[in-house]
């Protein structure tokens, strides 16, 4: 199942995609299915079924719509946690000349951070060298405190695709990479959440990122270092994740700051990053 945040005419939106339409479950039952995924992901034991067998009955003509007719948006604006895994493609830390860590490399991103699908990548005043990274996005599915790698794939409800943007100069003056990691609009999410049954196994996905229509990223989450069990159960021995939690797992090589010349987003930049079985998740950038 592919689920997606939308809005008509300023109307809010939930809705499972199929092909080029995208079916709201909000208009088949606004009483169960309020516009919220993070809602959804927290009662999907109870609201999965249901959403299937609504769809099956479509029962309501106006409940269907064009995906060119509607604005995708972030589909969870506001997670409680964004983690971000460092370091987690072997090629990745050879052209930024750091050894592969001994464990995942932890950081965080804010709420600030997110933006949907088609929506701008914002420069800072105060950044010269802003980067991109194309990356798969764990979305956690229920409570997850001390679990075992071999549990850990039950607590995920699905994945999406995050472009971790990074403005280098700020993250590697600070010694620490919170303030060039989470500025407003560096964390583009989407375009959908697709549950995990349907992606299957995550360490076999074609990820790539092209900017302005030039391939500079072009991998395979097989080539990920820490796998998805292994994140989970990592961070789980000392933090509660929760429904709605995003686990970015890394980006492969290929990112501006490890090519020569190096480089940066500007102003009028498209960014599109692909994940085999979720889709294409696309930015502009302004500034």
């Amino acid at each position: 199942m592919k689920i997606a945040a939308f809005s008509v005419q300023n109307n809010q939106h939930i809705g499972v995609v199929q092909n080029d339409q995208i079916i709201s479950l909000t208009v088949l039952s606004a009483d169960e299915f309020p516009a919220s995924i993070k809602t959804f992901i927290e009662r999907s034991d109870e609201l999965r079924p249901r959403a299937e067998q609504l769809i099956e009955q479509r029962d309501k003509e106006n409940a269907v719509f064009s995906l060119s007719n509607v604005k995708i948006q972030a589909p969870i604006p506001q997670p409680e946690k964004i983690i971000c895994v460092g370091l987690n493609y072997i090629d990745h830390c050879k052209e930024t000349g750091m050894e592969p860590p001994a464990s995942p490399v932890i950081f965080s991103k804010y709420p600030n951070a997110i933006v949907g699908h088609n929506e701008a990548v914002e420069i800072p005043v105060n950044s010269n060298e802003v980067d991109f990274e194309a990356e798969l996005a764990i979305v956690i599915g229920k409570k997850a405190k001390r679990v075992t790698e071999e549990e850990a794939n039950d607590y995920v409800f699905g994945y999406t695709i995050l472009n971790d943007i990074s403005a280098r100069d700020l993250q590697f003056a600070d010694g620490q990479w919170s303030r060039g990691k989470t500025a407003d609009t560096f964390a583009p999410t989407g375009p959908v959440v697709v549950t995990h049954d349907e992606v299957g196994d995550p360490h076999t996905l074609a990820i790539s990122l092209e900017l302005n229509g030039e391939m500079m990223q072009d991998s395979n989450t097989n080539n990920l270092i820490f796998t998805v069990p292994k994140i989970i159960s990592f961070l789980s021995q000392s933090m509660t994740l929760k429904p709605g939690d995003l686990i970015a797992t890394g980006t492969p090589p290929g990112v501006g700051m490890g090519r020569n010349p190096k480089v940066w987003l500007k102003n009028g930049d498209r960014i599109n990053v692909t994940i085999e079985k979720i889709g294409t998740l696309s930015n502009h950038v302004k500034g």
